[in-house]
């Protein structure tokens, strides 16, 4: 069993990630969850959270993290999640409150006190881990793996060549992909790659409760893609997730990958170096490129079977 902690800022595609987890407690431990500031507010983005725990009846432990980027502003996505982050579903207020330790610092206790190492699962803005990582660079050793939702190979969403979770706070960034951790990233390509249709969402419709709130929040996050003429759409948050449990359906490449901080136009890019050199590389990445949709699809949909028959 894989001991994990999910850095998010829900954001539905956060929250269908966290649901493809909980259907996999047999592989993956999920010893608590941080909150970070990024699709909303991070007053906005814990409630979320701690409202969708109450739904389900669960109460796995919730840490605040930073409300704000290290430099820049805070820049929210209400075109893609809505005013609250989470429109769409009609959740219970949340029962649960978020715990008074912060974030970092329920990462080095836990690091502290676990007895094998740990993996993040970063689906949201780096700031929690950068300045983790920046804080308590002794627990670098710690850490198994840091999984990210983040940057792109070749374009961007929110600049042409910037990704939203990178975009958003650059700086924590470059601290997560220069420590020498190993570092996955999950970019655009290979989410995009994974993308759901449109039409499939209709599979969750007459679920139980766990198929019911996928399709709530499905209906209103796959407004984005119909407004521009899509098709289908990437559900991004859940791929970290579910390279964890399925890595055969992905493929990879050994990358070095670098941050840029400043730019006008590439402030915010992951610069992949592409390049096919004979020289050893000094820091790479674990690159996804690409996935089998079919069956990535699948492992949402049987989260979610499994789900409804427990809740």
């Amino acid at each position: 069993m894989r001991n994990i902690i999910i850095d998010c800022d829900p954001g539905h595609d956060d929250i269908i990630a966290i649901l493809v987890a909980l259907a996999h407690k047999d592989e993956l431990n999920i010893l608590g969850f941080t909150t970070v500031a990024g699709n909303q507010t991070l007053d906005k983005v814990t409630n979320n959270l701690l409202k969708v725990e109450t739904y389900l009846g669960i109460d796995i432990p919730v840490y605040k993290g930073y409300n704000s980027p290290i430099v820049k502003e805070l820049d929210v996505q209400p075109l893609a999640h809505g005013e609250s982050g989470l429109d769409g579903p009609v959740l219970p207020e949340a029962i649960n409150s978020a715990k008074d330790m912060h974030a970092i610092e329920f990462m080095k206790k836990t690091l502290l006190e676990a007895k094998d190492k740990v993996t993040f699962v970063c689906i949201g803005p780096l700031t929690n881990m950068g300045l983790f990582l920046k804080t308590y660079p002794e627990l670098r050793e710690k850490i198994d793996q840091i999984v990210i939702m983040g940057g792109g190979i070749y374009n961007g969403n929110v600049l042409i060549k910037a990704e939203f979770n990178i975009y958003h706070d650059p700086e924590a960034a470059k601290i997560v992909f220069d420590s020498g951790v190993k570092v996955v990233m999950a970019g655009l390509e290979v989410c995009y790659s994974g993308s759901i249709l449109l039409t499939e969402t209709e599979r969750a419709k007459d679920g139980g409760k766990a198929s019911k709130l996928f399709y709530d929040l499905m209906k209103f996050y796959q407004g984005y893609a119909i407004r521009n003429g899509w098709d289908r759409t990437a559900i991004f948050d859940a791929t970290p997730v579910i390279y964890l449990l399925y890595p055969e359906l992905f493929k990879s490449e050994e990358k070095e990958v670098y941050i840029e901080t400043v730019g006008e136009y590439c402030r915010g890019m992951t610069v992949v170096d592409t390049r096919n050199r004979a020289t050893e590389m000094k820091n790479p990445k674990t690159v996804l490129i690409s996935t089998d949709r079919e069956k990535f699809v699948e492992v949402i949909f049987d989260a979610l079977n499994k789900l409804d028959a427990q809740y």
